[in-house]
């Protein structure tokens, strides 16, 4: 492997994304953070199948922007949906006999769509977990398929009892020193009276 072909990893404060800055001529390429769902076994079941896992997607999801209901209905989130529009209407009924102005209550509307647009992968994992899928890992990988390779990859050389190769190179660290502490520091500070 040459030091032109080493790719750099980059994890955001909140490890919600994770960028992959990859030094050749194509630039900066943004991967995307996946959540991975088993679904309950059967009784006749030893091994979940593959075809069966979700791959939830971390981040904003533009249909679910647009069309709230219609995408919480493709999920198969009803609970979640109920709730939606129980809120939805709740919130446009009050607002019309508060007299609030047509384009507030629009401007609203629209801001709770972006909130559904944003929080979209949380709600689905909420409905996986109470439909008793387990959650069993996270993965990145350009698109979904990308994912889908990396994440069963790892799952089958696991158990075939293989170690996973890492997909990034390791960096060594070296051992923080430990500092000795004298009855007189408590944190960084002296005690106010305390001799140097």
């Amino acid at each position: 492997m040459t030091l032109g072909s080493l790719r750099q990893w980059e994890l955001a404060d909140d490890a919600a994304e994770l960028y992959l800055l990859d030094r050749d001529t194509r630039g900066m390429k943004s991967m995307s953070i996946y959540t991975v769902h088993q679904p309950p076994l059967g009784a006749a079941d030893t091994l979940p199948a593959p075809e069966k896992f979700a791959f939830v997607r971390d981040g904003f999801s533009f249909w679910a922007f647009v069309a709230a209901a219609l995408w919480m209905l493709w999920h198969r989130m009803w609970l979640v949906l109920l709730i939606y529009l129980a809120v939805a209407i709740g919130a446009d009924m009050a607002m019309h006999y508060a007299g609030v102005p047509v384009a507030a209550i629009s401007i609203i509307g629209l801001l709770g769509s972006l909130l559904v647009g944003l929080e979209a992968a949380t709600l689905r994992r909420f409905a996986l977990a109470r439909r008793g899928w387990k959650d069993v890992g996270i993965v990145g990988g350009h698109d979904r398929q990308d994912a889908e390779q990396r994440f069963f990859d790892a799952w089958v050389r696991e158990a075939a009892g293989k170690p996973a190769e890492p997909s990034a190179p390791h960096r060594a660290s070296s051992p923080v020193p430990r500092v000795p502490q004298s009855p007189d520091v408590i944190g960084l500070f002296p005690k106010p009276d305390a001799s140097p």
